[in-house]
Formats: C-alpha cells, sequence, structure tokens
C-alpha cells in the first residue's frame, strides 16, 4: 500500500538465534575453543531478547512544556512548517524572544 507504514516484529526464535548466531534446533556441539563460538548462556540469552524489547508510547517529555490548543493565522503556520521539521521549537524559541523584547519594567 503507497504511502503506508510497515512495522517488523521479531520473534524470540530470531532474537536468541541473533544472539549468538547459533540454531538452537540444530546438533551443534562447542568444542571449547573459540569463545565467539560458544552458545549463549541464560543470562545473555534475556539480555538479548530484553535488548529487541520496544517500549510503546512517546518517549517522556522533559515536564517543563505544556501542551496546549493554540489557534494560529495559517500564513504563520505555514512560514515556520515551511522551515522543515523542529518547527514546533522554533516557534516556541519565537515566542520566548518576544517576551524578552516585551518585559514589563517595574513601575510601568
Amino acid at each position: 500500500m503507497t504511502g503506508s507504514k510497515t512495522t517488523t516484529r521479531t520473534n524470540k526464535a530470531d532474537v536468541l538465534k541473533a544472539a549468538k548466531g547459533v540454531d538452537r534446533k540444530s546438533d551443534y556441539v562447542w568444542d571449547g575453543k573459540s569463545q565467539e563460538d560458544r552458545p549463549a548462556n541464560a543470562e545473555e540469552l534475556v539480555a538479548a531478547v530484553s535488548a529487541y524489547r520496544r517500549k510503546r508510547g512517546r518517549p517522556a517529555g522533559s515536564g517543563a512544556k505544556e501542551q496546549i490548543a493554540l489557534r494560529v493565522d495559517r500564513d504563520v503556520l505555514a512560514r515556520f512548517r515551511g522551515g522543515g521539521p523542529g518547527w514546533q521549537t522554533r516557534m516556541n524559541e519565537a515566542l520566548k524572544d518576544w517576551l524578552r523584547a516585551h518585559r514589563r519594567r517595574p513601575g510601568a
């Protein structure tokens, strides 16, 4: 399908196989000489499987920002988006610049 995002899943057997490059169903016998050919032990297998697990959802934010709904003129939004990725950060910086330029002076 055009434009669809495809994801792949790794099954446990593939992970275990990739962990040491050994097919567990074969009649492989380790000769005890090469550490690279040594079959993985239980701890190594658990570490390999957990390394392949994906965490779901978005990464946790810093907690310093708040999500809001903001209505902005289309031309303003188009200019920020036209700059490519990072447009929300640039928009945030522009708002910060405006705040710095328009600080209230004591007694004003």
